[in-house]
């Protein structure tokens, strides 16, 4: 029997669908609903927005920033139909519903679905990836602007301007990332007038036994390297000296010289300046 064509809704995008889908593999359901029922979020009843829904929409929101809530929404929904059942018609919850089924989710989910799936995720022909037999992973950190809310003020603050007080609240993290891949684990939130240092003392439990973990001159101190070694990993970092008295065995990696002036000596001397990357072998 002759059926009529399927076709996309108007202005709607194939690519939007499979993106969703690509959402819907990386976090398989089963481990969403184990999240949700680990941290008491799943739905009690059954809901326009079940709390399931509500944690890959709060993913999509990440990917279209540049989409409006509902648009997003209704991306999210009518992708979950074109896979399911095409016939099925697609309900949007309107502003309100959204933002009361944000709420009921909270943030907990989603940092336990972030520290469950976020992993290194480079095979070996993966490039730059790998430094002969190590993993290299980087330790940086950096700050976010956040929604102009009361909470947030109060939970993270707002850092210092030129006039008075920034436009925004702002969140400070830290964070590894692997450089083949760019994906980000281990991340770690705090106010936006928090200590990096102190951040990357709780990221390194992430660490593990083959990763090379490239940091700069900041991040250093005995007690932040011993934390790290105690991993299994590698650590390496820039600094402008050999450290001659330094107890701890060290290979050199690598080095490079670059103009005095090029690393904020702005005095006008004459001379280089040797950058050494060193690793500290765990």
């Amino acid at each position: 029997m002759a059926r009529a064509v399927a076709e996309l809704p108007r202005g709607s995008r194939i690519t939007d669908y499979i993106s969703l889908g690509v959402i819907a593999k990386t976090f398989p359901l089963t481990q969403v609903r184990s999240v949700l029922a680990t941290t008491a979020k799943a739905s009690v009843r059954q809901r326009d927005l079940p709390a399931q829904v509500v944690v890959y929409y709060v993913i999509a929101l990440a990917l279209y920033m540049q989409s409006s809530y509902r648009e997003v929404l209704r991306c999210l929904l009518e992708g979950i139909q074109w896979l399911r059942n095409p016939s099925a018609k697609v309900k949007v919850a309107g502003k309100s519903g959204i933002s009361q089924a944000r709420t009921r989710l909270g943030w907990e989910p989603v940092r336990q679905l972030h520290d469950e799936v976020g992993r290194p995720i480079a095979v070996r022909a993966t490039k730059g990836a790998w430094y002969r037999a190590w993993r290299l992973v980087s330790l940086d950190g950096s700050t976010l602007d956040v929604a102009d809310e009361k909470a947030n003020e109060d939970a993270f603050g707002r850092p210092g301007a030129s006039r008075g007080r920034s436009a925004y609240p702002q969140i400070r993290f830290v964070s590894l990332v692997e450089n083949g891949t760019h994906v980000l684990f281990g991340s770690q939130i705090g106010a936006s007038d928090a200590g990096e240092l102190a951040l990357a003392k709780t990221v390194l439990a992430w660490l593990r036994k083959g990763m090379l973990c490239l940091a700069d001159r900041q991040f250093f101190g005995f007690e932040f390297w011993d934390q790290a070694r105690s991993r299994g990993a590698d650590l390496s970092r820039k600094t402008c000296v050999w450290p001659a008295s330094s107890a701890w065995p060290t290979v050199p990696i690598g080095v490079g010289s670059i103009p005095r002036n090029e690393i904020g000596d702005t005095r006008r001397t004459e001379g280089w300046c040797v950058l050494l990357t060193t690793a500290w072998k765990g």
